[in-house]
């Protein structure tokens, strides 16, 4: 029902910043609760943020007060603004979308192809 597109990833310093955006290709990410995921090849995913479809907001305690979620209804776009990055931020970043905004597991049915994020010196 939505195919979703991730733009924004690259190469940034320790302490730089980035932001990520997540679209639709086909349908629209209005009607779910739209997930940032992340994964170091090799590990397990982890959940970091999500945002309703009514513009709630969650975060993983591990990025709490420098990442921010938010939502463009007008442009049908989701957001991740990255500050204070660390070397252990670096993964592939995926959005999600689902019917409800959940941190745990990777239950949601619709992903997109990933952005690799590289923190590094």
């Amino acid at each position: 029902q939505v195919r979703l597109v991730e733009h924004g990833g690259g190469l940034v310093q320790p302490g730089g910043s980035l932001r990520l955006s997540c679209t639709a290709s086909e349908g629209t990410l209005a009607y779910y609760g739209i997930h940032w995921v992340r994964q170091v090849p090799g590990k397990e995913r982890e959940g970091i943020s999500c945002i309703s479809a009514r513009g709630v907001t969650y975060y993983a305690d591990g990025v709490k007060g420098r990442f921010t979620i938010s939502r463009d209804s007008d442009k049908d776009t989701v957001y991740l603004q990255m500050d204070s990055l660390k070397p252990e931020d670096t993964a592939d970043y995926y959005c999600a979308a689902g019917h409800f905004c959940s941190l745990a597991g990777a239950n949601q049915p619709y992903w997109g192809r990933g952005t690799r994020v590289t923190v590094s010196s």
